[in-house]
C-alpha cells in the first residue's frame, strides 16, 4: 500500500506518447492505499497524453524516507476544479508500488521547491484542500 507523505511533496508524472515525458507535480494528494490524487493545468502535454495512455508512473521522493514509482492508471475526474478553472482533477489507480528505498541511503527532505509567487501557493493550496476532502469523502 502507498506510503504517507508529507504534504508539500514534489512528484514526477511520467506518461507517454509512445516515448516518456516527465514533468514536476506539485503536492500529491494520497487518497487510500492505491489511490493519487494530483491537479494539472488544462494545457499541459501531459494532461493530452494520459487521456490518450491512461497507463502513467509517478516518482515520489518524500521526506520521512519516501521513495516510490507508483504505476496505474490514470484518469481525470474533475474537468475543472473548484475556484480553479484552469486545473482538471486527476485520479492515479495505482497497480503496482515500486519501493525504492535501501539500506545505505535515507531520503530526508525529498524534492524542494520555492513558490515565488504568493497568489500561485495560496491557489496550489486550495486545490489541494479541494484533492484531500475530496479523497476523504471517498473512504
Amino acid at each position: 500500500m502507498l506510503p504517507e507523505w508529507p504534504r508539500k511533496t514534489i512528484a514526477v508524472l511520467v506518461t507517454t506518447d509512445p516515448a516518456p515525458h516527465a514533468i514536476p507535480v506539485s503536492w500529491p494528494v494520497r487518497a487510500g492505499d492505491r489511490t493519487i490524487l494530483i491537479s494539472l493545468k488544462y494545457d499541459r502535454g501531459s494532461l493530452t497524453r494520459l487521456r490518450q495512455r491512461p497507463p502513467v508512473a509517478l516518482l515520489i521522493l518524500g521526506g520521512g524516507n519516501v521513495a516510490l514509482c507508483a504505476r496505474g492508471t490514470a484518469q481525470v475526474i474533475a474537468e475543472e476544479m473548484p475556484d480553479a478553472q484552469d486545473y482538471v482533477a486527476v485520479r492515479i489507480d495505482v497497480d503496482v508500488i515500486d519501493d525504492h528505498r535501501q539500506s545505505a541511503f535515507a531520503v530526508v527532505d525529498g524534492i524542494q521547491r520555492t513558490v515565488l509567487d504568493a497568489t500561485e501557493l495560496h491557489a496550489l493550496q486550495g486545490r489541494v484542500e479541494t484533492l484531500q476532502d475530496w479523497a476523504h469523502q471517498s473512504h
